[in-house]
């Protein structure tokens, strides 16, 4: 529960139609069985078995089908868990077909099935009544519940739960009750569902149930029956699953009784709705709330936390990034009418991506790439390796490649402002840092070309470029692309280009230690490497992609970070690496706030159309929950 995660189940337990008894037993075992989640659901009419047929008629199986409801709430009156069983309640002489709540030994709500079938295999209007939205008072078992399809589900000590419920066939109507429900603030929809299987089912039932969790903003679990139903006119295979805003976290195997577990971050489904203006809220009114009080503790997560947010190992993904940039660099060409680009090529990462990018964009746009002006300008910091690599990228791709040595240039302006060539301070990295801005400025006028920025957004987070420096461009194709990701970008165009020369000076890149080499090398290798300064970063791109694109707290986010990196940073290194990345990325927002157009490539963007912050918000309250995890 803590840090917004609720475990939840699905579970498919074995069914005789039927048998009430042994159907409650089941239920039971498998209670036990969910350990420490917090909402259990059942499948549709799992008390009786949904292939009763008439046997729905008989007051017998009626009788005994709440005694099993009764009997497994008392089973589990010591669980600290919402229990959600599908079964048949008769009310005023009409059967309906129910989700009936239970907590604590109690029965909350009871909520019917809305939408009824009546082909062929599924027949229930045959059997129950259509539910209705407005809440009436029940007598069943020994309680006077709510009963109603406008029913939700909240807890006092968790203030983004939510729960609502849908029966089978609800969602698969043209209005599902859940659009409604979200709308009225349910962050998790339960459905107790009987679909049979046919070939090719399983996968457009998939793609239903987490569309519906997608658009709907919210987790959606979905408990289906399984092998132990009737066989005589179609087979049941169990199908559940746990999803969480289009996303499958969990999935049980077809023909297989489970129990599919997972947590569902409802911080994160409240944040989603907040930051989404298209997401319009119903008033609760018509609702009937029902409340638990679930016991606060931390939340053993069994979902995969992602080290690499931003990466998706995928060849469509990768190609849909380099697509995004080099589109965006092909509209502004053709916008100015600009046929030459320059750019600073050292040899690194940033601007191998960029170079490859523009590449792209020149033969989107039909351009001859002869007009594509790579500028190398070693100075105290360039090493062979780095500089051999740069000459050799150029060449390769087709740009015309220049050397210009920065050298005398750079030691004159320390000159004129009275620097020492041997004071190697902030002073001695941004001089040169701006000098190699100024020559690329000033060739561009001389060309009509545009200067393109190999900076990433990484780089952009964390201020970590030089103001009117690397920090300026005409147009930044790598500003929407984070540093994780740059690496497999490169390497997929190692791959996809084909030629084995570009290939090998690729994968040499990759593997140079990033570094902006402005200070002078030692024996010939690379001295300053940006890692050691400023963080990994792999947990750079962590903590930024949680806190700007869930909004997720310091603390949380650390909580994330724990178990992604576990093994590989200590406690201590995390909230040291962390309290950095926050301090850095308040202090630094003056250099976002007035950066080239770039295009957006990934989920989120610190452009200034995008990422609206004031240069001068304050950080105390993001730095002081940093250090109350120490």
């Amino acid at each position: 529960m803590k840090n917004g995660f609720i475990k939840v189940c699905a579970v498919t337990p074995e069914v005789k139609v039927a048998d009430c008894r042994f159907n409650s037993g089941e239920i039971i075992k498998n209670i036990e069985k969910t350990e420490d989640a917090k909402v259990v659901v059942f499948p549709e009419l799992a008390v009786t078995g949904y292939t009763c047929g008439d046997l729905f008629f008989q007051e017998t199986l009626i009788r005994d089908a709440e005694k099993a409801v009764l009997d497994i709430a008392n089973a589990s009156k010591n669980r600290d868990s919402l229990i959600i069983v599908g079964a048949p309640v008769s009310v005023c002489h009409k059967l309906y077909n129910c989700a009936v709540i239970l907590y604590r030994g109690k029965i909350l709500a009871i909520v019917p099935k809305m939408h009824l079938p009546t082909y062929a295999e599924f027949y229930d209007a045959r059997y129950f009544a259509p539910g209705k939205s407005e809440t009436e008072f029940i007598s069943w078992g020994n309680d006077t519940v709510p009963f109603g399809t406008n029913m939700i589900v909240r807890d006092k000590n968790m203030k983004n739960f939510a729960l609502a419920i849908e029966i089978c066939e609800d969602i698969w109507t043209v209005s599902p009750p859940s659009n409604m429900h979200a709308a009225a603030g349910a962050t998790i929809i339960a459905n107790l569902s009987a679909s049979s299987e046919s070939a090719g089912k399983s996968n457009y039932r998939k793609t239903l149930v987490s569309m519906q969790s997608s658009s709907l903003m919210c987790g959606y679990i979905y408990a289906s029956s399984g092998t132990g139903e009737s066989t005589a006119d179609v087979v049941y295979s169990g199908d559940s699953m746990i999803c969480e805003k289009g996303t499958i976290l969990a999935r049980g195997t077809l023909f297989e009784n489970e129990i599919v577990t997972s947590e569902i971050d409802v911080d994160m489904l409240a944040f989603e709705r907040r930051r989404t203006s298209t997401f319009v809220r119903y008033t609760e009114k018509q609702y009937h709330i029902v409340e638990t009080d679930f016991e606060v503790a931390e939340t053993s997560l069994t979902r995969k936390v992602e080290k690499l947010p931003f990466v998706k190992m995928d060849n469509e993904y990768f190609e849909a990034v380099l697509q995004l940039q080099a589109n965006g660099l092909k509209k502004r060409l053709l916008h100015t009418g600009t046929k030459s680009v320059v750019l600073g090529i050292s040899g690194g990462l940033d601007s191998t991506l960029a170079l490859l990018v523009t590449a792209r964009a020149f033969d989107l746009a039909g351009l001859d790439k002869k007009n594509i002006l790579a500028v190398t300008m070693p100075c105290f910091g360039t090493t062979e390796r780095t500089y051999n690599n740069a000459v050799a990228l150029s060449e390769i791709v087709g740009a015309e490649l220049r050397e210009i040595n920065i050298k005398d240039a750079v030691i004159q302006h320390f000159k004129d402002i009275e620097q020492s060539e041997n004071d190697y301070d902030i002073t001695y990295e941004n001089s040169q840092a701006r000098e190699r801005t100024q020559v690329l400025m000033d060739i561009a006028n001389k060309m009509g070309a545009l200067v393109i920025g190999t900076g990433d957004m990484s780089e952009l987070a964390l201020g970590w470029a030089t103001y009117n420096g690397d920090h300026m461009s005409m147009y930044g194709v790598n500003s929407g692309v984070p540093k994780t990701l740059i690496k497999y970008l490169v390497e997929y165009e190692a791959e996809r280009i084909g030629s084995e020369k570009l290939k090998a000076v690729l994968l040499d890149i990759v593997a140079t230690p990033v570094s902006p080499e402005l200070l002078p090398p030692k024996e010939g290798e690379i001295a300053q490497k940006t890692e050691q300064a400023v963080g990994p970063y792999v947990l750079h791109d962590f903590f930024l992609y949680n806190m700007v694109r869930f909004g997720f707290a310091p603390s949380k986010v650390y909580h994330l970070a724990k178990i992604a990196f576990k093994g590989e940073y200590s406690d201590k290194e995390i909230i040291s690496w962390m309290n950095m990345f926050y301090r850095r990325f308040f202090t630094q927002q003056f250099k976002r706030s007035c950066v080239p157009d770039g295009p957006k490539a990934v989920d989120i963007s610190l452009s200034p159309n995008d990422w609206r912050m004031p240069s001068d918000a304050c950080g105390k309250l993001w730095l002081d929950e940093i250090d109350s995890l120490v």
